[in-house]
């Protein structure tokens, strides 16, 4: 069972996007498997010299807002990275229960913002297939912001766009550094995704209280 937050003192919910609302299906797929298999056939490579290339690659980026940049990749593998994802967007899913959980958050009157590191052209793409923009009071991007949501600063930075009251505030992601940075900064009521890829293990959360369905955490 999920863990319910304390609706009476929340008045904005700041949301992940990628692993929280959306499967991460979809993104682990593009970049362990189809992005290897388009590489591996531009560059005559085996799949395996193909994963040798790019997994080094991955770990010296991750966490930047370069890992989360469709520019940066193209440029980087030589692979139109947003067409791609097109070729793939088939995949693209919403968790159980989301848009139900958004209506109900709206419903009760609480401002509801999308807070993403994903890139513009891989953000366009998955509202055009998922339809979720809808349910959103505002989308904020980091790469507008100009950093990443796991670094220091970036919630500060947040508030020149987006204001909240951080004891007031929910925040839902998967990534458990974003909810460490977003917890330093002072947001105080936050959640873990239990299983941000549903072909995958449930994810260790820390500290943090979970969501495991989001059925089981309406207002």
């Amino acid at each position: 069972m999920s863990e319910s937050p304390d609706w009476n003192t929340i008045d904005t919910v700041l949301l992940d996007l990628d692993g929280t609302l959306l499967d991460l299906h979809f993104d682990n797929y593009f970049w362990l498997q189809y992005v290897p298999i388009c590489y591996a056939d531009k560059h005559g490579l085996s799949r395996d010299q193909a994963d040798a290339v790019l997994m080094p690659h991955y770990t010296r980026v991750r966490g930047s807002l370069d890992w989360y940049c469709v520019d940066f990749w193209t440029r980087e593998l030589g692979l139109d990275i947003e067409q791609l994802k097109h070729e793939v967007a088939d995949k693209i899913a919403i968790h159980a229960s989301v848009p139900e959980f958004l209506t109900a958050v709206r419903k009760a009157n609480k401002r509801v913002v999308l807070v993403t590191n994903a890139h513009p052209a891989s953000l366009k793409l998955k509202m055009h297939k998922t339809g979720l923009d809808q349910y959103f009071h505002r989308m904020v991007n980091a790469h507008d912001i100009g950093m990443a949501k796991e670094h220091n600063g970036f919630w500060q930075k947040l508030q020149n766009v987006e204001k909240f009251t951080a004891a007031n505030t929910l925040l839902i992601d998967d990534n458990l550094d974003v909810l460490k940075c977003a917890e330093t900064y002072g947001i105080a009521h936050l959640l873990a995704v239990l299983q941000p890829d549903s072909q995958k293990e449930v994810m260790e959360t820390r500290h943090y209280s979970v969501v495991k369905d989001f059925v089981d955490i309406m207002p």
